[in-house]
């Protein structure tokens, strides 16, 4: 089984993961729903989100993110 759906802590802070879960944009962090929160507000993430999808359309499902 992949480390996403098993881990139980978010990668950036720490807390439990019951309360839902979701990959990084900037990176291959698995992360709660309130650092993902965070992230949205961070000034790169709209640049992070455009390359992600430019990247699946061309058929790059793993792409490791623009980095943060």
């Amino acid at each position: 089984m992949d480390k996403f759906f098993s881990q139980k802590c978010c990668d950036r802070c720490g807390k439990d993961l019951k309360g839902g879960r979701i990959m990084s944009m900037f990176n291959e962090d698995c992360i709660c729903m309130e650092c993902k929160e965070k992230e949205t507000k961070d000034k790169s993430y709209k640049k992070a989100r455009d390359k992600e999808i430019e990247e699946v359309r061309k058929g790059n499902y793993n792409f490791k993110g623009i980095g943060k």
